[in-house]
């Protein structure tokens, strides 16, 4: 039997102009995609000649068991996941279901992570640079964790003052947590805190909202959108053809941007 091969393809926001050179040649190869129903959608069927299989957005185990079972028999699987895979996606699923197995047969397969740009950098990039200090990513979901973790490192990151990304802020089995989530951020930030609300970002229908952690209004808000809440460092200003830049910089204040590690940045 000829080796199958499984990848966990990152597919970025939406646009496959975002999509890595690597990610489309795992797509055009792939005799099978695995993945949630409306991230399939964002592969279009110029792109792979593969044969679908569908599954609900909660399935993640089975998808990865699925997955590794078609690989086992030779074929050469794509699993879909938007962003990166890598963060709160796929990527974790099909390892963890590696983890577990004692059949050294799954083991044995070629199996390949490739990365896609993440909601929180497309979103970024559509304002300028949100993250360009220290910041971190958070889903605001208790499905996998209890909403005390969430409430617990909410605090802990908002208290030292990193940029935070929300994933996951809202949906009609929680339409409540967003709203306690800035209540926690709003004891460590000003009202005045720029925040961005990036939705649908590189797909059709996408919005781009800059507002501030006062003004937020959790209707604007929904299951597809990421939430960039600034530090206490973040700017925000219009240019002069009335467009909103959202910055955080790179010098934090007491230290000198030329100071001593400057060597060690990553320009």
């Amino acid at each position: 039997m000829t080796a199958g091969r499984l990848a966990v393809v990152g597919l970025g926001p939406g646009t496959s102009s975002w999509r890595t050179p690597e990610a489309h040649e795992r797509l055009a190869r792939a005799s099978d995609l695995v993945g949630y129903g409306p991230y399939l959608a964002l592969v279009p069927a110029a792109d792979t000649a593969a044969r679908r299989h569908e599954f609900d957005n909660r399935e993640e185990a089975e998808r990865a068991r699925f997955a590794l079972d078609l690989a086992l028999e030779g074929r050469d699987v794509v699993v879909v996941s938007s962003g990166d895979p890598g963060i709160f996606a796929m990527a974790t699923a099909v390892v963890e279901e590696l983890h577990r197995t004692r059949d050294d047969r799954y083991r044995a397969l070629d199996v390949t992570i490739i990365p896609g740009v993440t909601a929180a950098s497309a979103a970024a990039a559509q304002v300028g640079a949100p993250l360009g200090h220290d910041f971190c990513c958070l889903s605001l979901s208790d499905v996998l964790k209890p909403w005390e973790v969430v409430v617990q490192r909410l605090e802990a990151v908002a208290s030292v003052d990193l940029v935070i990304a929300l994933y996951n802020p809202i949906s009609r089995h929680r339409p409540w947590q967003l709203g306690r989530a800035l209540e926690i951020l709003s004891a460590h930030r000003a009202p005045a805190t720029p925040v961005v609300l990036g939705r649908n970002v590189g797909r059709d229908g996408e919005t781009m909202q800059v507002t501030t952690l006062g003004e937020l209004d959790v209707a604007d808000v929904d299951m597809r959108t990421v939430v960039i809440v600034g530090s206490t460092t973040t700017q925000a200003f219009r240019d002069v053809n009335g467009r909103t830049w959202v910055y955080t910089p790179r010098a934090y204040p007491g230290a000198s941007p030329y100071g001593a590690s400057a060597g060690a940045s990553s320009s």
